[in-house]
C-alpha cells in the first residue's frame, strides 16, 4: 500500500525521540539484526566505514564522504541528526533520498517491522533511529552505492549502525555526553565508542584525552586491530602559521576557509576547508587518514588531487556557518555545539575571529543536556544573552536556561519562541554585531528553515 511522504515522516517522528526511550528500546543488536534478516541482510551489500566519536564524527564523514564522490566512487552518507529535513540523513552522491524513495522504503520496513512484531519475532516496533538506519542500508543497496560512510548515532558498542562489518573504523574526539546511557566518565563512555572497533580491523584515531587514549589504546591491542595515525595530517598551529586563515575565494560562499600544505600519498596537496575552529582540523585529518587507508585497501581512486578536491567541496552546514549581513539582518554565526566540548570549540572560534565585535547570543538547548557548563563557557562572551526554546519536547525552557545560566552573572532575555528570538535580535543588533545562534542542532535548524538559509 503506497504511504505518501508526510505520512511516512509523521510515522517516523510518531515513535517519539531517540532518548526519549528506555535503554532497553535503545541498545539492542539482536533486534536490529532481526530486522536486517528479514530485509535480506541489505547491510551486507555494500562496504562501509564506520564513524564514532562524541563531537566531530559529522563533520569528518561528511569530508570523507566528499573525498570519496571526488574519486569517482559511488558514496553512501548516513548521518543524525538532520537540520531541517529528516532527508537529509540519507544521501548518495550528496543528493538527499528522495520523497518518494523515502515513503515507499518506509512502507516496506514499517510493514516488514511490524510482521515481526505480530510473530512476537520482535517484542515491540523498532525505534526512530532502529527505522532510519534501516531505510539507509536499504537505500545504499538498491543504489548499489561503492562505500557508504556511516555516523554513528549515539555511543557505538550498541548502537543500530554497528551491524556493519566496516572496512575501516573511526574514532572521532570523546568527551562527555549522553552519561545516562554511556556512563558518567570519559573512560565509560570511550569503552562504549571503541565498540566499533573490529579484530584485525583498521582503527583511525588521533591523540585525546588520556584516560580516552587508554581505552583506544587497549582495545586495538585486545582486538588485534591495526591503528592508523592522524597526526601526520593536522597542521601545525604556530604564531607563524595561525591555522592558515583566509578569506573564502569560493562562489557564493561567506566567511573564511584554512588553507595549508600537506603530503599526502607522497604528494603535496593544498588543504582548502570552510570547516572553520581548531576542532576541525583534527576532524579534516582524521578523513584524509581514512581516505589514504582506503586507498590502501585497492580503492585506488583515490588519489592526492581527488582528496585535496574532495576537502575543498565539502558542506556540513550549521558547523560555526557565517551568514553575512544583508539589508535588516545582522552578520550571524551558526553553530550546533550542543555539549561542553563543543562549546569550547566555539569559544575558541568567536574568540578567535570576533574578538573586537559585540555578540549576542540566542541560545536554546535541550534539557538533557549540561547547560550550566555550557552557558558558563559562552556567555560571557556575550554583551546579551536571549534564551528560547526551539520546537522539541525536550527543549528546555528559556525560564529553565536562565536559572541554569545563574551563575554565568549575565543578564538573560527570555523569549518563548525562535521566532520571535529572532525578531528580538534584528531590532537590537547594531551594525557591527555578530548574532551567535547555539545550543542545540534543533535551533540551528529552525533558524535556518526560518531564514530559509539553504543546508
Amino acid at each position: 500500500m503506497f504511504t505518501s511522504y508526510e505520512t511516512a515522516v509523521a510515522s517516523m517522528f510518531a515513535l517519539g525521540h531517540e532518548l526519549a526511550q528506555t535503554p532497553s528500546h535503545k541498545f539492542d543488536l539482536a533486534h536490529m539484526r532481526v530486522l536486517l534478516q528479514a530485509m535480506d541482510y541489505p547491510e551486507r551489500r555494500f562496504p562501509s566505514v564506520l564513524i564514532a566519536g562524541t563531537n566531530g564524527k559529522g563533520s569528518t564523514a561528511a569530508t570523507l564522504a566528499s573525498i570519496l564522490r571526488a574519486s569517482g566512487l559511488k558514496t553512501g552518507l548516513y548521518t543524525s541528526p538532520h537540520l531541517v529535513r529528516i532527508n537529509e540523513r540519507i544521501r548518495v552522491n550528496g543528493k538527499e533520498i528522495s520523497d518518494d524513495d523515502f515513503a515507499s522504503l518506509h512502507s516496506e520496513v514499517d510493514s516488514t517491522a511490524e510482521r515481526l512484531v505480530e510473530r512476537a519475532e520482535l517484542p515491540w516496533h523498532p525505534s526512530f533511529f532502529e527505522m532510519m538506519t534501516a531505510i539507509a542500508f536499504e537505500h545504499f543497496a538498491r543504489e548499489k552505492v561503492d562505500l557508504a560512510v556511516l555516523e554513528v548515532g549515539m555511543g557505538g558498542r550498541l548502537d543500530a549502525t554497528n551491524v556493519v562489518e566496516p572496512l575501516v573504523s573511526v574514532i572521532a574526539d570523546i568527551s562527555l555526553d549522553h552519561q545516562k546511557f554511556l556512563g558518567n566518565t570519559v573512560s565509560e563512555i570511550a569503552r562504549e565508542k571503541v565498540g566499533i572497533i573490529r579484530p584485525g580491523g583498521a582503527v583511525v584515531t588521533l591523540p585525546q584525552q588520556p584516560e580516552a587514549n587508554d581505552v583506544i589504546g587497549n582495545t586495538i591491542l585486545d582486538h588485534g586491530a591495526r591503528a592508523v595515525n592522524a597526526v601526520p595530517y593536522v597542521p601545525p598551529v604556530s604564531p607563524a602559521s595561525p591555522e592558515y586563515l583566509a578569506p573564502s575565494t569560493q562562489q557564493g560562499k561567506s566567511g573564511f576557509v584554512y588553507r595549508y600544505p600537506l603530503q599526502v600519498l607522497g604528494e603535496e596537496i593544498l588543504v582548502e576547508t570552510a570547516l572553520v575552529g581548531r576542532h576541525q582540523l583534527r576532524n579534516v585529518a582524521l578523513a584524509i587518514a581514512a581516505a589514504v587507508e582506503l586507498q590502501e585497501q585497492d580503492f585506488s581512486g583515490i588519489t592526492p588531487a581527488s582528496i585535496e578536491r574532495g576537502i575543498r567541496e565539502t558542506r556540513w552546514p550549521g558547523r560555526f556557518q557565517i551568514i553575512a549581513a544583508r539589508p535588516g539582518w545582522p552578520e550571524m554565526v551558526i553553530d550546533v555545539a550542543h555539549n561542553p566540548a563543543g562549546a569550547w570549540a566555539l569559544r575558541s572560534a568567536l574568540s578567535h575571529w570576533y574578538e573586537d565585535r559585540p555578540l549576542i547570543f540566542i541560545f536554546g538547548a535541550m534539557r538533557d543536556k549540561a547547560i550550566s557548563e555550557m552557558t558558563e563557557i559562552l556567555f560571557t562572551l556575550a554583551g546579551r544573552v536571549i534564551a528560547t526554546r526551539p520546537e522539541n519536547p525536550r527543549a528546555a525552557s528559556p525560564e529553565e536556561i536562565r536559572q541554569a545560566a545563574a551563575r554565568t552573572g549575565v543578564e538573560i532575555e527570555a523569549v518563548e519562541d525562535v521566532q520571535q528570538a529572532l525578531e528580538r535580535v534584528r531590532a537590537l543588533a547594531k551594525a557591527d554585531t555578530v548574532v551567535v545562534i547555539t545550543g542545540s542542532i534543533y535551533l540551528a535548524g529552525e533558524v535556518m528553515r526560518s531564514l530559509g538559509i539553504e543546508v
